[in-house]
C-alpha cells in the first residue's frame, strides 16, 4: 500500500494537536512539513521551533521539506526535528555534499525537484538519496492544481530507481486528490503528500484512509 504524508500547511494550527491524533488513528506514515523561507519561495511557514513542538505531540515520522535558500546552513538544526530532511536541488547548496551530510546527521535524505526542472539531473545522486520528491505543483502554496508533467517524471525516475535495485522511496507532492492519486502510483510513486485535499474534508481520518486505499 501506498504511503501517505500529509501536509499540515493548510491545516488549523490551533487544531494542530487533533489533527495528529486523527492522521495516527488513520493509520497515515508520516507527517510532512513544508518550511519556507519566503526568498526561496514566495511564502513564510514555520521553522526549527514548531517541528520541535509538533515531534513531542506525534509518534509519526516527520518528513520535513526544505523550500530555502541555502540549506546546508541549517542542516544541524534541522536534522534534530527530523526523520527524514530533504531540499531542493535548485536551492544553492553543494548537493551530493549535502545529502552525505543529511545521513551523517542520522536523518534521511530527500532531494526535492521543482516541475521545471529536468528529472535527469537526479541520476547522480540516487544513490545517496533515501528519498526522491517530485513537485507536481510549482512550491510555495497549498491548493494548486497538479501539474501532468510530473507523471512523465515519476515513471522516468521509478524506473531507474529499479534498475539499480535501490530503495530510495519515490514522493511526490502537490494537487494530490481522488483523481491524481491513482495516477501518481501508477507512475511509480510510493509516498503521496496530500494536505488540502486532506484538510478541506468534514473528516480527515476517513479522507486520509480513503487516499491510502485508492493507491
Amino acid at each position: 500500500m501506498v504511503e501517505l504524508s500529509p501536509s499540515i500547511l493548510n491545516s488549523d494550527y490551533l487544531a494542530l494537536s487533533e489533527a495528529l491524533g486523527q492522521m495516527e488513528a488513520a493509520g497515515v506514515d508520516m507527517v510532512h512539513l513544508d518550511v519556507m523561507d519566503g526568498m526561496f519561495v514566495p511564502n513564510i511557514s514555520f521553522g526549527v521551533p514548531v517541528i520541535r513542538s509538533i515531534r513531542a505531540h506525534t509518534r509519526l515520522p516527520l518528513d520535513v521539506h526544505l523550500m530555502i535558500e541555502k540549506p546546508h546552513r541549517y542542516l544541524k538544526e534541522f536534522a534534530a526535528v527530523s526523520d527524514y530532511l530533504g531540499f531542493h536541488y535548485e536551492a544553492g547548496s553543494p548537493v551530493r555534499e549535502t545529502l552525505r551530510e543529511i545521513r551523517a546527521l542520522h536523518c534521511r535524505s530527500c532531494l526535492t525537484i521543482k516541475p521545471a526542472t529536468d528529472p535527469e539531473v537526479v541520476l547522480e545522486f540516487l544513490e545517496d538519496c533515501d528519498m526522491v520528491l517530485v513537485m507536481s505543483v510549482e512550491p510555495g502554496f497549498g491548493g494548486q492544481a497538479f501539474l501532468p508533467s510530473a507523471l512523465d517524471k515519476l515513471s522516468f525516475l521509478r524506473a531507474e530507481i529499479d534498475r539499480r535495485g535501490l530503495a530510495t522511496k519515490l514522493e511526490v507532492d502537490g494537487g494530490i486528490n481522488a483523481e491524481t492519486a491513482p495516477k501518481a502510483v501508477a507512475a511509480g510513486a510510493d509516498v503521496l503528500v496530500a494536505g488540502n485535499y486532506l484538510f478541506s474534508a468534514p473528516d480527515l481520518a476517513a479522507r486520509a484512509k480513503e487516499i491510502k486505499l485508492l493507491g
